[in-house]
């Protein structure tokens, strides 16, 4: 069946199907969230009005809440986003979270869910869910599991949702995104049920490495340490992976665990797995040096697109010089509610 091309179109096949699609009435433009009220299928469309995107560097960015977050959400950056889910996946054994959330799981929410691509695994996973994604752009599948649907918010603002009303908080590559970590902490600890879990999946974007091949003046290493600078600036703290846990602690979750597992930049580990993930991550590091680049070092440290298109050329040779065993360490991060 074709995909609908309009929201009309979107109404007109649900109405065929069964299912009642609809906006938040109550809502502005800029403001709507866009869900399935209903279905009956094995599949619900979803529409929303939010669809105007604000254009900077040749990159497109979301429009709502312009200016929040500093990377681009346009089809490169989505196709990079769907690679980077399945590095995450070869890295983790193809587990979509670590916390022991039990087979049937009543309702989860994923902060910042982007393409959406772990909700709808998620929902085809665990079908007893209701699995809702937050993101500022809506750049979400149109055809998703009748237990998916998305939100535009932001989820940095009060959330609005009951307390004790989910079973899992998800929060995957934020990063480079939250600024008030101990808020969302605080927010999800109220939402969560009693014995309900919150994690974190995020990489340290700091590049390592076991045998000191890389040099001091590496491009990659540049690069990082550039981008950490810029988002200083715009009040964000990309190497935060690490603090989760004790943060997590400090706002009250209990039984809180940390995996932390190396991930190649380059295909040089000789394991058949590494090399794999290794493969994953170097491509992911190629097409997104011109993405990542251009929010933290042009809003945040005031260089301009010919700077950093310059720079990047110096970066893009390190990354591929397969001499230098670099890697990245994930970290994932899941507490409890006490239940009591």
């Amino acid at each position: 069946m074709a995909q609908p091309e309009t929201a009309q179109d979107a109404s007109e096949a649900a109405a065929q199907s069964g299912s009642f699609i609809e906006a938040d009435p109550n809502l502005s433009d800029n403001e709507s969230t866009y869900s399935s009220l209903a279905s009956t299928g094995g599949s619900t469309s979803i529409s929303s009005s939010v669809r105007d995107y604000a254009f900077e560097n040749g990159r497109r960015y979301h429009k709502f809440r312009e200016g929040r977050y500093n990377f681009p959400n346009d089809d490169l950056e989505q196709e990079r986003e769907d690679m980077k889910h399945a590095m995450f996946l070869a890295a983790c054994g193809d587990k979509l979270h670590y916390a022991p959330i039990g087979p049937n799981p009543n309702r989860v929410i994923d902060i910042g869910t982007g393409t959406g691509i772990w909700a709808v695994e998620m929902g085809d996973t665990y079908p007893s869910a209701d699995v809702l994604g937050v993101d500022l752009s809506p750049i979400q599948p149109h055809w998703v599991p009748p237990n998916v649907r998305f939100v535009v918010d932001d989820a940095e603002d009060q959330w609005l949702h009951p307390s004790n009303h989910f079973d899992l908080v998800h929060a995957r590559n934020m990063t480079y995104a939250i600024k008030d970590y101990p808020k969302l902490m605080d927010q999800a600890m109220r939402c969560l049920s009693p014995g309900g879990w919150i994690e974190f999946q995020e990489l340290d974007y700091i590049v390592r490495s076991d045998d000191g091949s890389i040099p001091e003046d590496w491009g990659l290493k540049k690069f990082i340490k550039a981008i950490g600078e810029g988002l200083e600036n715009l009040g964000l703290d990309l190497h935060r992976a690490e603090k989760l846990a004790d943060e997590a602690r400090a706002a009250g979750f209990v039984n809180v665990e940390t995996k932390c597992m190396k991930i190649p930049i380059g295909t040089w580990p000789k394991n058949k797995l590494l090399k794999t993930v290794g493969a994953y991550t170097q491509a992911l590091v190629l097409d997104g040096l011109q993405q990542g680049g251009y929010g933290p070092l042009c809003r945040g440290m005031g260089w301009t697109r010919d700077e950093v298109e310059v720079f990047l050329t110096g970066v893009r040779k390190s990354v591929w010089d397969s001499k230098i065993h670099s890697y990245y360490q994930l970290y994932m991060v899941y507490g409890q509610k006490p239940k009591a």
